[in-house]
């Protein structure tokens, strides 16, 4: 088999980039789902508990009583921090998905000339 052209090992190198660049992102968001899930349980609990209950903060290998106002304002805080971040990994997603598909349709039209230019005779009429 003949040396792939410059070109088309440039464009076989891009889309492995950018599916390495999907893969993160689908890691990232994977993560960040879970932190989400993780932040709305938490809030759920402490919605569920009465007004007088202590409350305790993990500060490292700590835990430390708080206010419950506190808590639940923090928490508020971290899950719309988390919502907005898994929104803006689930657009970075979209447009890595798009540049995938548009460099592999490049991929296959590139391959199909030089397999076409390679069959010697050119386009044949059916």
């Amino acid at each position: 088999m003949n040396e792939l052209p410059p070109q088309i090992q440039n464009q076989l190198a891009q889309l492995q980039q950018v599916q390495q660049q999907a893969q993160a992102l689908i890691q990232q968001k994977g993560q960040v789902e879970m932190l989400l899930r993780e932040t709305e349980r938490a809030l759920e609990e402490l919605k569920k508990s009465p007004e007088d209950a202590d409350v305790y903060r993990a500060a490292g290998e700590l835990l430390i009583k708080a206010k419950r106002e506190d808590v639940l304002k923090d928490l508020e805080e971290k899950k719309d921090n988390f919502d907005v971040r898994l929104k803006s990994l689930s657009r970075q997603e979209e447009r890595v998905q798009q540049r995938f598909n548009q460099l592999q349709d490049q991929l296959k039209q590139a391959l199909g000339k030089m397999q076409g230019a390679g069959a010697g005779a050119g386009p044949r009429a059916e």
